[in-house]
């Protein structure tokens, strides 16, 4: 499912139309971005949590020259799904 995909569905189940959903869908992921970027957790209760994860300075290599590089640390984001997610999943 991409983007467009998901407008749709949800202008669908909300009895709304697709601009309508599409701002509703566009809000919600600058939102999420947003309190990503100050740091913040997102926790949507049922079916998980956004958050930013640190990672630590490490070596690597170069796969075409095999020369060992060094990788900065940075964050990044990640999501851990709720136990409500993980169970309709697992189902399958």
């Amino acid at each position: 499912m991409n983007k467009g995909d998901l407008i749709e569905h949800v202008a669908k189940s909300a009895e709304i139309t697709k601009a309508a959903a599409g701002k509703a869908v566009d809000g919600l992921f600058e939102q999420i971005t947003a309190a990503l970027a100050k740091g913040d957790k997102v926790s949507v209760v049922g079916f998980g949590t956004f958050l930013v994860k640190k990672r630590k300075a490490r070596t690597g290599i170069n796969p075409k020259t095999r020369e060992k590089i060094q990788i900065p640390a940075k964050s990044v984001p990640a999501f851990k799904p709720g136990a409500e997610l993980k169970s309709k999943i697992h189902r399958r």
